[in-house]
């Protein structure tokens, strides 16, 4: 059941994606906002889901397979879209996006976040499987089972791994080059998942932890906020 709704997930935003691109293209404003969001609620609806399996057996084979197979398919439907904040600073800092652009698709990206986070637990609530039926719905399940430093740490050095892999593979042929990100990040969430969920996306941990963000605001935004953007401004200062 939950494949099944996060193909479906897949399926709507791959119609409103192509709907669209053929109603939009006199409005780029509006159809750039609209694109990255409907990019970025996949990518936040299908990983809110994958949270309920991490406890499927045989652990963890089951939650990273399915990591790795949709982010793969993330990759190959979502093409041209960026879905994190911290990807979204590079083109404006070189100056090939402009501050109003930057600024409406990082917006474009947290209103996804939030509208998958309210999407889901609506879905969840209605128990339509079994993983649903034992999903939070309320206060905040922390994901950081280790100090705040170390935290910090640690998104900031995956931040750092998946945007230097991200550059370094610009040129590889797209179709092995989604594969390629794709066992990246299935083995960064295999090495910090279990300490910090190894999000190292603003806009997605927002999604699946907003409710620790309202409780614990500053070591939430140094972790899945300052040190992701962090690790981002490093690499372009290289």
């Amino acid at each position: 059941s939950s494949l099944l709704l996060m193909a479906g997930i897949v399926l709507i935003v791959g119609l409103c994606r192509r709907l669209a691109r053929r109603r939009l293209h006199s409005r780029p404003l509006l159809f750039a906002f609209l694109v990255e969001m409907f990019s970025t609620f996949q990518i936040c609806a299908c990983t809110n889901e994958l949270s309920l399996l991490g406890s499927v057996e045989p652990q963890p084979h089951t939650a990273l397979t399915l990591t790795y197979g949709f982010t793969v398919l993330h990759g190959l439907t979502l093409a041209g879209s960026i879905c994190n904040p911290c990807g979204t600073l590079q083109p404006m800092w070189g100056g090939e996006t402009s501050l109003r652009m930057g600024g409406l698709k990082i917006a474009a990206q947290f209103v996804a976040a939030v509208l998958a986070r309210v999407v889901m637990h609506f879905i969840w609530s209605l128990g339509m499987a079994e993983p649903h039926l034992g999903a939070p719905s309320q206060g905040c399940s922390s994901p950081i089972q280790t100090t705040e430093m170390q935290a910090f740490c640690i998104e900031l050095l995956f931040s750092v791994v998946f945007q230097l892999a991200v550059l370094q593979s610009e040129s590889v042929n797209p179709k092995y080059r989604v594969h390629l990100i794709a066992l990246l990040i299935t083995m960064l969430v295999y090495a910090g998942g279990n300490l910090t969920g190894a999000l190292f996306n603003p806009a997605l941990a927002f999604s699946l932890h907003a409710d620790c963000f309202y409780d614990r605001f500053l070591s939430y935004s140094l972790v899945y906020w300052i040190a992701p953007c962090l690790g981002k401004f490093l690499i372009l200062c290289v």
